[in-house]
């Protein structure tokens, strides 16, 4: 039934007659969790030692009275820094790329238009190559070395790598796997491509 004049329900029950919610506010809104997203981590060859702890010793009984106690600091409100540990450079190996850049590398490194590091992550050589046709990503390609043998990466890239070996066909790297690449094998990055001396 309504009503002929506002429209309204003449059997609605109004606010003041409506029966009371027997659960309550016991409700708990539970938020849903983040995703979590999966990044390739450059694994060093060696893992430098901790850094050794300087122990401070009690007050000597000859210090004055209003010197105040040493105090140890708090390793959580003022992390300890130091630089990088010095590794050896291993073998180094040459980059021809298609651009007519050579670069001569060591250790690990990122490829890509503007190759970044994630945080955490530390990179002897950020190689950036010039690709005009934007098809190389900006962090597309990691490399490193194991066993004096250089290894490449794809860094989830939106155009792939794919791996010439000698006497070999192509390969396409799967993101995240390492893969041996040696000496005289080409290395193609999206339109780009390098050869490796």
């Amino acid at each position: 039934m309504f009503c002929g004049e506002c429209g309204s329900s003449t059997s609605a029950t109004p606010l003041t007659r409506r029966r009371p919610d027997p659960r309550g506010r016991d409700t708990t809104i539970i938020q849903p969790l983040p995703r979590s997203t999966v990044i390739s981590v450059s694994v060093p060859d060696r893992v430098p030692a901790p850094p050794p702890v300087e122990r401070i010793g009690p007050v000597p009984t000859s210090a004055p009275a209003e010197s105040a106690p040493a105090v140890l600091p708090d390793p959580v409100a003022a992390p300890i820094t130091e630089p990088p540990a010095t590794r050896p450079d291993g073998v180094r190996f040459v980059l021809q790329f298609s651009t007519g850049e050579t670069v001569n590398v060591h250790g690990s490194g990122l490829i890509g238009r503007r190759p970044l590091p994630q945080p955490g992550e530390i990179f002897d050589h950020l190689v950036q190559i010039q690709d005009s046709g934007m098809s190389v990503s900006k962090s597309h390609l990691e490399f490193g070395q194991h066993g004096g043998q250089f290894w490449v990466s794809d860094r989830f890239s939106g155009n792939g790598s794919v791996l010439q070996r000698p006497s070999e066909g192509a390969l396409r790297c799967e993101p995240g796997r390492r893969y041996l690449v040696p000496r005289g094998s080409r290395v193609d990055i999206a339109d780009q491509y390098f050869v490796l001396a």
